[in-house]
């Protein structure tokens, strides 16, 4: 929803995990609903993820619970001037948030067993954690998290008219064989795997109500026919260019101008609220715009 400000919010550091998987012949995502009661896509299915905790940026302590470090860090995980103090908290922030929505963990330790995730997942489900319980649980339990399973995918900034901003990290994971998704069922209500042609014809349909960034990054992954082809694209990703959407409120929803619109620079940009029915764009098409309306986020041509 658009936020009426005459100083908008600073964006809040976040990570994102999309989780993918090869199920029979298909490449899938695993998308989770936001409760109804979010004070932020509320109801709108996401991927896993969420603001960086203080305890997340500790570098002095986590560089040492952690499988990558110095260039290599650098290397598979760098690029637009991060550092590695703030590398190191993005992924943190990625694994645990991984953890806490979907109940998968992206970590290892000596003789490990699933007893040990099953301990972890326990945790997670408990209401009364302390802030800094997932570092309890690292340093406690011996868990070293694996920053080598995440890759840069895109990096999103929240547009300013916006109630909430966040300055979002999305990473790309391939899901571990050995564990299963299971919402935390007070964040998210709700998880399903989708191939990105299905999650965007639900989207369409209000079946699926995807957030702005899943909707895009679901486009983005249809050029990928299965996993194997999407790990080679994860060996070579970097971060790119801050993708920092134009929001023009209407008197009923919103637009988003993609930076990718050719008209994105310019001061003004018309919009014939009149055609926007007519302008809705089938599932797959390429887009540069999406409308904001009754709740739900879609492409429409320019």
């Amino acid at each position: 929803m658009p936020h009426k400000s005459a100083s908008p919010p600073e964006p809040v550091p976040a990570a994102t995990v999309i989780l993918a998987r090869q199920h029979r012949s298909e490449l899938q995502v695993y998308l989770l609903k936001r409760h109804a009661g979010s004070g932020f896509m509320a109801g709108h299915y996401v991927f896993p993820g969420g603001i960086l905790d203080p305890q997340d940026w500790q570098y002095g302590f986590w560089q040492h619970q952690v499988d990558l470090g110095g260039q290599n860090l650098y290397n598979r995980l760098g690029g637009g001037r991060l550092s590695a103090e703030q590398i190191v908290a993005y992924g943190v922030a990625a694994i645990r948030e991984t953890l806490e929505e979907a109940g998968v963990f992206f970590a290892k330790r000596v003789n490990q067993s699933r007893t040990d995730i099953e301990y972890a997942l326990r945790l997670r489900d408990r209401k009364d954690l302390p802030p800094d319980w997932f570092a309890n649980l690292a340093e406690s339990r011996g868990w070293t998290l694996l920053l080598s399973a995440l890759s840069p995918w895109s990096h999103w900034i929240t547009p300013v008219q916006m109630k909430r901003r966040y300055d979002t990290r999305f990473w790309l994971a391939c899901m571990p064989s050995d564990q299963h998704c299971r919402p935390d069922q007070l964040e998210t209500t709700h998880g399903l795997w989708v191939n990105p042609k299905e999650g965007l014809s639900g989207n369409l349909s209000g079946q699926i109500p995807l957030s702005p960034p899943t909707l895009v990054t679901l486009h983005q992954l249809l050029t990928f026919d299965s996993l194997a082809d999407l790990k080679a694209e994860m060996l070579q990703r970097k971060w790119g260019k801050p993708i920092f959407p134009r929001m023009i409120p209407l008197d009923r929803g919103a637009i988003l101008i993609e930076p990718w619109d050719a008209a994105y620079d310019q001061p003004d940009i018309d919009i014939n609220v009149a055609g926007l029915e007519k302008a809705l764009l089938p599932a797959g098409a390429p887009f540069s715009r999406i409308w904001y309306y009754e709740g739900l986020y879609r492409p429409i041509s320019a």
